[in-house]
């Protein structure tokens, strides 16, 4: 993007109505305490003062992107779009964010754009699970083995939702190829707006993918998902496979015989967490859903669930702070009030920011919920 007028232009800026609707429900807007900004004020800052002032919104890099605004703006307005547009041009102008977890993330992510890096993608594989070097099917795991790494003391489900993933592939009758030099796919950098980071991260998986005979790629990410089907063939280059998150995939499968109902009999009531890229951005919100009850488990829906699910307060691993903070309580607390055993996600970084607010010293009794992964929810069902 070259000018801000090309992305009000092609992001349909100029259709903004000035109804205040998209300021009602931004999550960011909601609980903001160092200045103030919408979706709404920030359209009109663009369209009247230019890049100058723009860039010194307060919402430029705190916008989670996660198409609430979207999906209730009159006039189509594409926002999370025209940030991440505003956010590459920042960047040209040493304008960022404030990275969380001191860049660690960040970090690892710039260390593989070298396509000389070699690592140990395959270490995490559990003995008796198989895996493929020629199969029709890819399975992308994404930076499952560096969140475990990282986030090790809230207990995250990381390597064990791929373990997980392999399971119910090969109860399936697949064996999946699994990339041995496989890179972040990038989703972070591209929504951050630093263009040279994703772009070197995506061609190198891009270059891999192609190497393999698969046809399709499945992953357990829904940011993975949605960046290798829609971001990869807009910015890099298609590799003409389809992708598929892992609840598409078993939502066509015929599952009967395979996976019994409920074992536990102490948990019957559940909840569910609409991960953004995988609820807003890609519509797939009957599947998952599908799956737990043919798990055998009662869902309560939460009072914001599907197109109005809340997001769980943290995007691309920037500006988490107070704010954020103030929506992961009030997503955990909307679960507790269902009244649900526990609570699932398909997204692990759902799960990271959700169990890193449970964390917390003052609230962490009220906030307590068991928290899984559908993934390996199904694996042990197996």
């Amino acid at each position: 993007m070259n000018s801000i007028m090309e992305s009000i232009q092609s992001n349909r800026v100029w259709f903004c109505l000035d109804c205040g609707k998209c300021s009602s429900v931004c999550p960011i807007t909601r609980h903001m305490v160092d200045g103030y900004s919408s979706p709404r004020l920030l359209v009109e800052t663009a369209i009247g003062n230019g890049e100058d002032e723009i860039l010194e919104d307060p919402l430029l890099w705190t916008c989670l992107t996660c198409k609430r605004c979207s999906e209730i703006c009159p006039s189509v307005v594409h926002f999370s779009e025209f940030i991440q547009d505003v956010r590459e041009l920042a960047r040209g102008q040493n304008h960022s964010g404030e990275c969380t977890h001191s860049g660690m993330i960040q970090t690892w992510s710039r260390m593989m754009v070298d396509p000389e890096m070699r690592q140990n993608r395959l270490g995490w594989v559990e003995e008796g699970l198989r895996v493929s070097t020629e199969s029709d099917t890819l399975y992308f795991v994404g930076c499952l083995p560096y969140y475990d790494a990282a986030f090790e003391k809230l207990n995250i489900e990381g390597v064990s939702i791929a373990n997980a993933a392999l399971k119910i592939l090969n109860h399936l009758g697949i064996e999946p190829v699994v990339l041995e030099d496989e890179r972040c796919c990038g989703h972070d950098q591209f929504w951050q707006g630093d263009m040279d980071t994703f772009r070197g991260l995506a061609e190198v998986n891009l270059g891999n993918i192609m190497d393999t005979e698969a046809k399709r790629i499945i992953t357990t990410c829904p940011e993975c998902a949605w960046t290798l089907k829609h971001t990869y063939p807009d910015t890099i280059g298609d590799s003409g496979m389809e992708v598929l998150h892992l609840t598409e995939l078993l939502a066509e499968s015929d599952l009967s015989g395979i996976i019994p109902g409920n074992q536990d009999s102490s948990i019957q009531k559940v909840t569910y967490q609409d991960p953004c890229r995988l609820g807003r951005y890609s519509g797939v919100y009957e599947a998952p859903r599908d799956l737990i009850m043919g798990l055998g488990y009662e869902i309560r829906e939460m009072d914001h669930n599907r197109k109005a699910s809340l997001c769980c307060g943290t995007s691309c691993w920037s500006s988490c702070g107070q704010v954020n903070k103030k929506n992961q309580v009030e997503r955990l607390r909307e679960a507790k009030s269902t009244g649900a055993d526990l609570l699932i996600t398909a997204c692990q970084k759902c799960q990271i920011h959700l169990k890193c607010a449970q964390s917390g010293p003052v609230l962490e009794g009220e906030l307590q919920i068991d928290i899984r992964d559908l993934t390996t929810l199904i694996a042990d069902h197996l």
